[in-house]
């Protein structure tokens, strides 16, 4: 799965943002810039945001932004991955409301999504991955960590 992310060039790498909208807004560049998502898809999911709060946390440190699947403004199946050096907040009153890894989803096919979705939930159930994405600085990080666990 990391692999395909390297291949795809789906692949970010950032030090910091002032905030959340700038992260989300971010963690979606590689999926535009490859035609994957435009930018009326990213909007929706910065909207969906400020109107539902910080939903795309899934667990502390780990973000999945993605807005309706099949949503306005997505033109493939895709997974992004973007990794920020410092983490970044949703919700000062809750700081374990935060992320520096972002999986940005973007869906047209059910069957390839729930595919996906299954693949990365498999990743991420795995504290040592987990562990070496919050460890890597680079695409060449990306990849021996891609390497190391046969991802």
């Amino acid at each position: 799965m990391l692999s395909e992310f390297i291949d795809l060039g789906l692949v970010k790498y950032s030090k910091s943002f002032d905030n959340w909208e700038d992260a989300v807004r971010a963690s979606c560049e590689t999926l535009i810039a490859t035609d994957r998502i435009t930018k009326e898809y990213e909007d929706a999911i910065v909207e969906n945001i400020h109107t539902h709060g910080p939903y795309i946390v899934i667990v502390e440190g780990i973000a999945m932004p993605h807005s309706t699947q099949g949503g306005v403004g997505v033109n493939d199946t895709a997974i992004a991955f973007m990794k920020v050096d410092e983490p970044v907040y949703f919700d000062e009153e809750d700081r374990t409301r935060n992320a520096q890894l972002f999986f940005t989803l973007a869906a047209v096919d059910n069957e390839k999504h729930l595919e996906n979705m299954t693949n990365l939930m498999d990743l991420l159930m795995n504290d040592e991955v987990v562990e070496d994405l919050k460890n890597t600085y680079s695409i060449e990080d990306l990849q021996k960590v891609a390497e190391k666990h046969s991802l």
